[in-house]
């Protein structure tokens, strides 16, 4: 309103009275339309705009996490995998020393005697055969749960959501089938 009283005393010969009242313009509605334009913007601006580009902030934010994390999962994967084969290569390396271990010594038995020599090569082998085997198999053991382990913090980092016992159980059975499927 203060304007308008600006406007007409800047205006002595009422010039824009004139032309405003040419135009049907009326004052106090046009002063309540934009003050009611003002007060619409204001609240749209900090009731409507402000939480959905916050909001949208919020899940670009969250996108970009989930990404960092899905490339970090990929790579302790591969790192896993890595490590798998790493121990896979030591047992067999520990089992063919052994294997090798037990020949030698049942060659040398072999020539102080021949029957006894046999059988304690044959008991020998054997057994670097079954410790192979078992620690071929504890190792495989301990890996599947680590993994398992990997897919479920995986899942729950991904999805935002805590898994439940009863959905961790079923995860980790699920990988540990696939992982013995794999193997």
């Amino acid at each position: 309103m203060n304007a308008l009283i600006l406007l007409k005393e800047a205006d002595p010969g009422g010039q824009i009275q004139q032309i405003a009242n040419t135009f049907g313009v009326d004052w106090p509605h046009l002063a309540a339309q934009i003050i009611s334009f003002s007060i619409v913007c204001f609240l749209l601006h900090r009731f409507a705009y402000k939480p959905v580009l916050g909001m949208l902030d919020q899940r670009r934010q969250q996108i970009a996490q989930g990404v960092a994390d899905q490339k970090q999962i990929r790579v302790e994967l591969e790192q896993t995998g890595s490590e798998r084969l790493r121990i896979m290569q030591q047992a067999d390396a520990k089992a063919t020393q052994i294997i090798e271990e037990a020949h030698a010594a049942a060659a040398r038995l072999l020539e102080k005697e021949t029957q006894k020599a046999i059988a304690v090569a044959e008991q020998v082998i054997e057994k670097a055969k079954e410790a192979a085997l078992l620690e071929h198999e504890r190792m495989l053991a301990e890996l599947r749960r680590e993994v398992g382990i990997l897919v479920i913090q995986a899942t729950a980092s991904i999805t935002r959501k805590m898994l439940t016992p009863e959905d961790q159980r079923l995860m980790a059975e699920e990988t540990v089938t696939q992982l013995g499927r794999a193997a």
